[in-house]
């Protein structure tokens, strides 16, 4: 029921705070005008992560002195590491939304909002495959802020689409709760734990956000929310590997413990192939990384003949597929996992590649 309260929490201020947020989006000038590349048609506020982290914040202060989360608050460290960097992270993506930030200050930017969340202790210290643990404290350091920096990218190059980023995120955490929870259940006595609390809040800032930003959306989460999205669930997956105890996962367990690796990947993996496959298709043809073009991931669906909002609910199909499929190693047999996941892909790819594309209806919203 904690966690229950801490995503009902998290989406009320979030859906509540998002038209203050939106309402500074206008004062201030923070709003995204219709360029070549876009979808949307009219000019949109953004600077919804500023509402969806303080969802977030207050969720974490309302059971902060709960008995169930007792222990999560005994060490301070990790939660100040996490919202402190999610906070620089929101506050990077406010200035960029209003002054729109050159690539390499956003960058710094981020690898400083990494760093501070790994003095703090929130960091990836060790592999739950036999206790394997790192030689140099320096090295783990830097893996943890790379990661990082990746995923906080990866999340940023899929907010292409009314609802996508959220969507994706809220899905994707939801899987990544249930798994966290499992294991925590089948590896520890205390129910309570660090990496489903900040998984829960994020889920239910997403789903407090989502019916101000599905299309037609009012608001866009910015860079102060994509960036922030991706910051917070990619801490909440080293919390969950450097939480695990080799010694006390069981061998009926002992392959799921290694799902911390594979689960953050699962649920990015439509974000990271869409930026893998930008990096590459950019740096091929001479252009900056950063350079920005059409052919993600979403304008392909789009080019398919799906609508918006349809290109929309496959990458959620997608996400779900894997995310839930890779969460389901916690409870069921791998053999088992593999044919769900299996029929999983045959139904989307059905839907991707099927009979729907090119059925439009009047009231949905269609690419330019």
């Amino acid at each position: 029921m904690t966690y229950l309260f801490v995503i009902v929490a998290a989406a009320t201020v979030t859906y509540l705070l998002t038209p203050v947020a939106r309402w500074l989006a206008v004062r201030w000038g923070a709003i995204t005008a219709v360029r070549q590349r876009d979808v949307h048609t009219v000019p949109t506020p953004r600077m919804g992560g500023v509402a969806m982290y303080a969802g977030i914040v207050v969720a974490f202060l309302l059971v902060s002195n709960t008995e169930f989360m007792a222990g999560v608050f005994v060490d301070i460290r990790p939660i100040v590491g996490i919202l402190g960097g999610a906070g620089l992270v929101a506050a990077l993506g406010v200035i960029d939304d209003i002054y729109d930030l050159d690539w390499l200050t956003k960058l710094l930017g981020q690898v400083l909002a990494a760093g501070f969340m790994t003095s703090q202790g929130v960091l990836l210290y060790q592999l739950p495959i036999g206790g394997i643990t790192a030689a140099s404290n320096r090295l783990w350091v830097i893996v943890t802020i790379i990661a990082v920096v990746v995923c906080m990218n990866a999340v940023n190059f899929v907010d292409g689409l009314d609802g996508l980023a959220a969507g994706v995120l809220a899905i994707g955490g939801v899987a990544f709760f249930v798994y966290t929870y499992m294991l925590t259940r089948q590896t520890s006595a205390d129910y309570s734990n660090l990496a489903a609390l900040v998984i829960a809040a994020l889920v239910g800032a997403c789903l407090g956000f989502l019916p101000h930003n599905l299309s037609p959306a009012r608001i866009f989460m910015g860079d102060s929310g994509a960036l922030m999205l991706g910051f917070t669930f990619t801490a909440a997956a080293i919390v969950v590997t450097g939480q695990i105890d080799p010694g006390t996962v069981t061998e009926r367990v002992s392959f799921p413990a290694i799902v911390p690796i594979l689960l953050p990947v699962a649920v990015l993996i439509l974000p990271l192939l869409d930026m893998a496959m930008a990096v590459v298709r950019r740096v091929g043809r001479g252009h900056s990384p950063f350079h920005a073009d059409r052919m993600h991931l979403h304008h392909r669906l789009l080019s398919l003949g799906h609508t918006e909002r349809r290109a929309v609910a496959i990458m959620y199909v997608w996400t779900a597929v894997f995310a839930f499929g890779v969460a389901a190693l916690v409870q069921w047999s791998t053999t088992a996992v593999l044919i769900g996941l299996a029929l999983g892909v045959v139904v989307a790819t059905v839907l991707t590649l099927g009979p729907l594309r090119g059925r439009r209806t009047d009231q949905e919203v269609t690419a330019p």
